[in-house]
Order: structure tokens, then sequence, then C-alpha cells
């Protein structure tokens, strides 16, 4: 992105985070999960909802008493335990795998290593592991660290397009750099939370409800509704 441009969707973008900031308070900071339960939910979180994956990773939990336990346990045991999160043939095999691959690089199941790596490394570090991507990545590092990354996820990436913060066909993976470069670094966490409420509330995937939107002014996707359309029914 040039300079100039960047610099628009960076003034853009502080006027949406002023209009978020009003309507859903400012979220500060907290540690949901220690790194390798944020790595593990992860892995489950994908391809399906938060009460799945929560489902499946209280399930865990329950049955075993520490990872070392996940990572040894048998394969079929495993998957039957993270049925509910879905694609769990696929998933259990991937979270031993991760943690075979912690034991073998750290000496023991950790990821305390990355907390004094610079983000680009941590990232590079994380995104080696299969089956974990930008998105897994970043929650991981901004999650349980704090570290300055930015998840985008279905509804960061919905949201950020309709408003114009990133182009149209931009895909997800490209959002993360954008929006790491558009939002401040301090705001990454509240600025995540936010869309995601915004997105959940607000601007759903299928008919959203721009008529109550706080974000009409800054939203290409409202703005370029044709003339006549009935905007405070959406």
């Amino acid at each position: 992105m040039k300079t100039s441009g960047l610099e628009q969707m960076r003034a853009k973008y502080a006027r949406i985070a002023a209009a978020l900031n009003e309507e859903y308070g400012y979220p500060t900071w907290r540690q949901h999960y220690p790194p390798v339960d944020e790595m593990m939910l992860t892995f489950l979180s994908q391809n399906t909802s938060d009460t799945n994956s929560l489902r499946a990773f209280e399930q865990i939990k329950a049955r075993y008493a520490e990872w070392e336990a996940v990572r040894d346990a048998q394969p079929g045991e495993l998957i039957d335990t993270i049925r509910s999160a879905g694609l769990a043939n696929q998933k259990g095999p991937r979270m031993q795998a991760a943690l075979r691959y912690l034991t073998e690089t750290q000496g023991r199941i950790t990821l305390d290593h990355l907390q004094d790596m610079p983000v680009t490394d941590a990232k590079r570090w994380l995104t080696s592991i299969n089956g974990i991507g930008p998105k897994t990545a970043a929650i991981i590092l901004l999650f349980s660290m704090n570290k300055p990354a930015y998840p985008v996820d279905t509804h960061v990436h919905r949201v950020t397009r309709r408003l114009g913060l990133v182009g149209d066909k931009t895909t997800a993976e490209q959002a993360h750099v954008i929006m790491e470069q558009i939002v401040p670094e301090k705001d990454y966490y509240a600025s995540h939370l936010q869309i995601i409420q915004h997105g959940r509330e607000v601007c759903h995937a299928r008919n959203p409800r721009c008529g109550v939107c706080v974000l009409q002014k800054e939203c290409d996707y409202f703005n370029q509704l044709p003339a006549g359309t009935s905007r405070s029914s959406r």
C-alpha cells in the first residue's frame, strides 16, 4: 500500500475506532489461556463454532491431566475425545504432532521461548507447524502473550472489507498484513475484539443491520447501496 493510501486508511480507521470505542467500550488485554492451551484451542476452533471447540477443549481437560498425556494418548482415543469440535480425524493427529514438535525442539511442552522472539520470527516459527496459519499464530501471540499480532478471523475479514479498510478481493491472509499496518499496535487487542463483536451483533454475513450501524459514514458497503434501498431495515 502506498504511503498516501496508508495514511488515509489510518485516518479512516481512527474514526472507526472512535465509534467502536463509544459503542462497545475499550477492552484491555488479559491472558485468555496459557500459550500451549491457546494453541490447542485454536486447533480445535478451526472450521467450527466457539461452542463446539470449547466443549472439546473442556473434554480434553477433563480426560487428561496434562498436555504430555494428550501427546502420548492413543490417536483414536483423542479423536473420540474431541469429536464435538468437528474434523476430529484431522485435528487430533495435528495436535499430537504439534505437542511432539514442542517436546523435540524445546525439551518439554512449552511456548515460552516465543516471548523473547521478535514477532516476525515468532510467527514464522509457529506457522512452520502443520495446521497453524497466520490467524492461529496471531491468536496465540496476541491472546496468550500480548505480542503485537493482529488476527483476522471470518468476522474481521468480512467487516473490514465492507468498511473498505482492505480491498474487497483481499484474502484473510493478506488482511493480516494490512490491518497490522493500519491499526496502532497498542490497539490490536481491542480492535480485534470490537470488530468481532460488531460482526456478530450488527454486520452479519447475511442481512447486515446497516440501519442501526454506528459505522455508516465510514462504510463503503453501506454507502454503495442502491438508491431507494430501505437502509433502516437492514
